[in-house]
């Protein structure tokens, strides 16, 4: 369903750029659920994955694209 929505939204682009625009959408939605779901943890939970608060705001802040250097292709 997703994909025929992208080729409706971008019929020139070929099938693989819109797989591949569709796995990099997919991908930053999990980056950006897993980042806020850190910042919400508790203190004691943080404390026992040696992550300090300030550290998890501060990775919850920031962009979507801003990946990890081994997720870049």
């Amino acid at each position: 369903m997703a994909a025929r929505t992208i080729a409706r939204i971008f019929p020139s682009l070929p099938a693989r750029r819109r797989r591949n625009a569709l796995s990099r959408l997919v991908d930053w939605m999990a980056l950006y659920r897993q980042r806020h779901r850190l910042s919400e943890l508790p203190d004691h939970l943080l404390d026992d994955i040696g992550v300090s608060r300030e550290a998890a705001e501060a990775e919850a802040d920031r962009p979507v694209w801003d990946a990890p250097s081994h997720w870049l292709r």
